[in-house]
């Protein structure tokens, strides 16, 4: 039997200041992998969905959600976005998601980056459901991050 154990915070939160830090060009690229069966790939590549094109959809919510990061995540920082583009790959029969956000601040895009492809997997489920009731989101991974004073960082492959 597992055993359940509450967690009370010991203290509050607090937004991170970065009211020091200089106004840097950033940029961070999120992947979402997304598992479906043939019958809902086929309709997705085909644009067969009753609900209309799913990939447009998709892009639009991936856009939307990493502009309103800050409204999501509690401790985010609102940023001014300079672009966010938001693409879809096949990889045999998996769909993959990637996210690319971009802005000139005092803090980072990763969460941004992030949102998008979470928001635009849970559109590309939402809209191929009828005809998979077992679609998996496998993985929402950040790939990269330039800009600030870390730096440039990159995931490993395969990591």
């Amino acid at each position: 039997m597992n055993r359940r154990e509450s967690v009370t915070p010991e203290r509050g939160v607090t937004m991170v200041d970065v009211s020091a830090k200089p106004i840097t060009q950033r940029s961070a690229k999120a992947e979402a992998v997304v598992r479906l069966n043939a019958q809902a790939r086929d309709a997705l590549r085909n644009a067969r969905l009753g609900k209309g094109d799913a990939f447009v959809a998709a892009q639009i919510a991936g856009i939307a959600a990493a502009k309103r990061t800050a409204t999501l995540i509690p401790l985010a920082h609102a940023l001014a976005l300079s672009s966010v583009n938001v693409r879809f790959d096949w990889l045999d029969d998996t769909l993959r998601i990637e996210a690319e956000a971009k802005t000139s601040a005092q803090t980072g895009v990763e969460m941004e980056a992030l949102v998008a492809v979470a928001i635009a997997a849970l559109t590309i489920y939402d809209m191929t459901k009828a005809l998979d009731r077992a679609i998996a989101i496998e993985r929402i991974a950040l790939l990269e991050k330039r800009g600030g004073k870390s730096g440039e960082w990159m995931r490993e492959p395969n990591a």
